[in-house]
């Protein structure tokens, strides 16, 4: 690296980076509540699955506690559960018709937080990062876990659960960024589990998805890392008040212990 180039002014003071999780996700929206009463916001986001999605609401204008709100929708309850007898595969068309609904800007650059989406290329076996353009279509190749989403198709080439290869965003714009406080909603925690199809299925993407995020977590300056989200399954969608509690209690008493982190309007360093 040139000398020049390490005491080049980084373009963002704090970025936030979200894991992914399924509902479990919601207890990023939490952590963003408890960091706003903190007086920390970000400047930059990355995101894959649920938190692709909870990135792309708060980055659209959506507050934590509407995000919340979002999640306990009926509609949006109903459209994530698994059915039977369908063999777990989930409605995918449903949910991108709800989260387009709800989405008031289309592409990146209307977001007003500059937001980056993992997806896994399943063509070309990569991660890849997506930052401008057409929104709603990368957010949903982000979410969709393979078997139970079929592969989102964007460019002529498909795209997976960007958790696949990285279940936690933090490279994506560690360079970019002064300080990084990452949200990990996937815990590794060798927690009980059911000898059924769907428990086996779940576990093994699991140990897959967090396997991956260990050389991520050691590049955080921040580390929010819900140890009891482990207790709650990926498709709990009716338990998410309380994820979304979890998230902000865990974040609140981690921050109230470190009197030195705080944001003002000036400075708003951590």
């Amino acid at each position: 690296m040139e000398i020049t180039e390490f005491f080049k002014q980084k373009p963002y003071k704090i970025g936030i980076a979200l894991s992914g999780g399924g509902i479990k996700g919601l207890c990023h929206a939490g952590v963003l509540k408890a960091l706003e009463e903190k007086g920390i916001k970000p400047d930059i986001l990355s995101g894959v699955s649920a938190g692709a999605v909870v990135g792309a609401l708060y980055s659209d204008g959506y507050s934590p506690d509407e995000i919340a709100f979002l999640f306990e929708d009926i509609s949006f309850r109903q459209m994530t559960k698994i059915r039977i007898p369908d063999g777990g595969f989930l409605r995918i068309d449903a949910f991108q018709k709800f989260l387009s609904d709800k989405l008031k800007s289309k592409t990146f650059e209307e977001l007003s937080i500059p937001l980056r989406v993992v997806a896994t290329n399943l063509d070309k076996g990569r991660s890849e990062v997506f930052s401008s353009g057409e929104l709603i279509d990368p957010v949903i190749a982000s979410c969709s876990v393979p078997v139970l989403f079929t592969p989102k198709k964007i460019n002529n080439a498909h795209y997976v659960d960007g958790g696949v290869l990285k279940n936690f965003p933090v490279s994506t714009i560690r360079d970019e960024c002064e300080r990084v406080i990452g949200i990990n909603a996937s815990p590794m925690v060798a927690d009980d589990y059911k000898l059924s199809i769907l428990s086996v299925a779940q576990r093994s993407y699991h140990f897959m998805f967090k396997a991956n995020i260990l050389y991520d977590k050691e590049m955080c300056d921040l580390l929010i890392e819900p140890m009891d989200m482990a207790n709650y399954e990926t498709f709990s969608v009716d338990k998410g008040r309380e994820i979304f509690e979890l998230g902000y209690q865990t974040a609140k008493s981690l921050l109230e212990s470190k009197s030195d982190i705080k944001a003002t309007k000036k400075s708003r360093k951590i």
